[in-house]
């Protein structure tokens, strides 16, 4: 299994292109650059190198894995948009996970060690006082910090991502127990990568925003029109 997979939904961009061998593992190249704009300009460059030090041409890949939200509206129409282009040049299958998914997973393996049976709910801060919360395997939500409390706050969990302290509370003045951990946690290419030989080729390939771009039209104009 070949595969090129990136994130540019939050702060950060990265890239991850490499291969499954016969005994499961992944040789995979890897960048990842922690930013808060930019995306747009350093994803194709990023894809370049990634795929020259990993050896692969487009026409040996099987897979190419992108996260299709949720995030900031930018980074996530970024992130589609270039899947959607390298899929029409190559003819090569998309899949996508969510953000969220896909740092549940890193998740999971840096805190195994410790979860003792709880689980991992990741919460991004959203702004306007919300959150995106994922617990695996459901899908992510947006949701005020109490609203996500009331929802999970019957199970054990540690809450983990830029949201993680604001709905660990909540959770808390609800009567729950949660723990908040890795609230600097972003989603990484090289984890969606691994992720990608389970996931569907995804067709179409759709952005998910869950909730209209935080911009407004200038007097005379038109907002250009968002990825169906």
């Amino acid at each position: 299994m070949n595969v090129l997979a990136f994130d540019t939904c939050l702060g950060a961009v990265s890239t991850a292109a490499g291969r499954r061998g016969p005994d499961g593992q992944w040789q995979l190249a890897t960048l990842f650059d922690r930013r808060v704009e930019g995306h747009a300009e350093s994803l194709m460059p990023m894809i370049g190198e990634v795929m020259q030090r990993s050896g692969l041409r487009f026409s040996d890949l099987d897979r190419i894995a992108v996260t299709a939200g949720p995030g900031t509206f930018t980074g996530v129409r970024v992130g589609v948009a270039a899947a959607r282009g390298l899929a029409l040049a190559s003819g090569v299958p998309t899949v996508a996970a969510s953000s969220l998914a896909v740092m549940g997973h890193r998740a999971r393996q840096v805190l195994a060690a410790s979860l003792a049976g709880r689980q991992v709910l990741v919460a991004v801060d959203a702004g306007r006082g919300m959150v995106y919360a994922e617990l695996a395997p459901g899908e992510p939500v947006l949701a005020a910090p109490e609203q996500a409390a009331a929802r999970f706050a019957p199970l054990p969990l540690v809450v983990v991502g830029s949201g993680a302290g604001p709905v660990a509370e909540a959770i808390a003045a609800a009567g729950g127990a949660a723990e908040a951990l890795l609230p600097d946690l972003e989603p990484d290419a090289c984890d969606l990568a691994v992720m990608a030989a389970d996931l569907v080729p995804a067709a179409p390939l759709r952005p998910l925003y869950l909730r209209p771009p935080d911009v407004r039209p200038q007097a005379g104009k038109s907002l250009p029109r968002a990825l169906p």
